[in-house]
């Protein structure tokens, strides 16, 4: 991923809520699977990780991104953001032109 893709998908980003959270019982087989099923059908995808978590938030997301074969766009304090590239047919997002 190039330095201008990212600060694309950043800027898609930043207008995103989180559709989970991470709590005290860290990373679940269940969650796991929520963030795999979520990423296949929007491709970019917010996280948020909450206070009662002891995991590192960079931690989480190397974790999660290697669990799901995303990439990490970023990770702002609390909160993780993840891309990963959809089927030709469910693609929402194109990176190839930027």
């Amino acid at each position: 991923m190039t330095t201008k893709q990212r600060a694309y998908l950043k800027s898609l980003a930043m207008t995103m809520d989180p559709i989970f959270q991470i709590g005290k019982n860290s990373m679940t087989p269940e969650l796991t699977r929520a963030i795999e099923e979520a990423l296949a059908a929007r491709e970019l995808i917010k996280v948020s990780v909450l206070k009662n978590c002891m995991d590192d938030p960079h931690m989480l997301a190397d974790m999660i991104a290697g669990r799901t074969h995303a990439q990490v766009v970023q990770v702002i304090g609390k909160k993780i953001v993840l891309y990963r590239e959809g089927k030709d047919k469910n693609k929402k997002i194109e990176l190839e032109k930027i």
